[in-house]
């Protein structure tokens, strides 16, 4: 570990600073504007590694074109400052120029994993998202990775990637964080005024009711997921876009719950695009 945190843009420069890194090595890829989940992913790569290296890169190419690049949160002076704090050894911080130079051509994708959920809502973002995570795999060469649960398909999009490619890297996806009313962290929150952050919370009721109902012995996901929109439906500031109860590694819809199961839904409250999920099954 070093003494401390080095800051580098250039890719020459994290293969130097990167070659006097005792391992194992961790990574914790991230797009900036970093809140406590961020925060928690960097401390369970300190506990499991000797040395901790975050990228701030907010990537061009898994936005779509009606999404929200121009506008995404960025304060790198702060996150600077809070990953100082957690004694992280380098932060990477490419720019668009680094990351896709002039003549940019070569994609990674996965396929059958990418096409429901988020990836029929979105087209082209998990091929932006496993592009850039195989670049930054390369140009880290980490021994652990660390995601959040909170984006399940593309924790297991990643996985697939990973084993595909045969990178010998061992991905750590970590619980959720939670403000206290329930709404799971993310840097979107900062789009919603006072009363839309209200209503936001409607997300995790509507998961917790139908955890209860599954924790009851309801196992339709039918039945489980009309009780998502139910609940989401009864908050005037929400809509649905949509709610799946999907097998935990395939990512196939469910009839009958009968195994680990990934219950998920996105929803707008106001303009701002929300996801949340639980698993129900033999993971809690």
């Amino acid at each position: 570990m070093t003494d401390s945190m080095i800051i580098v843009t250039k890719l020459e420069e994290l293969s130097y600073a990167r070659c006097f890194l005792d391992g194992p090595v961790g990574l914790v890829p991230t797009m900036g504007y970093l809140h406590a989940g961020h925060i928690s992913l960097v401390r369970q790569a300190r506990i499991e590694c000797k040395s901790v290296i975050a990228t701030i890169f907010v990537n061009p190419t898994q936005f779509a074109q009606n999404e929200d690049l121009a506008k995404y949160p960025r304060d790198i002076e702060r996150d600077l400052k809070m990953l100082q704090a957690e004694s992280v050894d380098i932060v990477w911080l490419p720019t668009t120029e680094v990351m896709y130079p002039a003549g940019y051509q070569t994609w990674v994708e996965v396929e059958n994993l990418t096409k429901p959920l988020e990836g029929s809502i979105r087209p082209g973002h998990f091929r932006g998202v496993t592009t850039v995570v195989s670049k930054l795999f390369n140009a880290t060469r980490p021994d652990k990775a660390y995601f959040g649960q909170k984006d399940a398909q593309q924790a297991a999009v990643i996985q697939q990637m990973t084993r595909d490619l045969s990178y010998p890297i061992k991905l750590v996806v970590c619980p959720t964080l939670r403000d206290a009313d329930g709404l799971a962290l993310s840097s979107r929150n900062s789009y919603l005024d006072i009363d839309q952050r209200q209503a936001a919370v409607v997300l995790f009721r509507a998961l917790s009711k139908a955890k209860v109902a599954f924790s009851q012995g309801e196992r339709s996901a039918n039945v489980i997921c009309q009780i998502v929109r139910d609940v989401v439906n009864s908050e005037p500031l929400a809509r649905l876009q949509y709610v799946s109860c999907a097998d935990y590694e395939t990512l196939v819809e469910l009839e009958k719950i009968n195994t680990r199961a990934l219950l998920s839904l996105a929803v707008f409250v106001g303009n701002t695009r929300l996801i949340d999920n639980f698993i129900l099954g033999n993971m809690e």
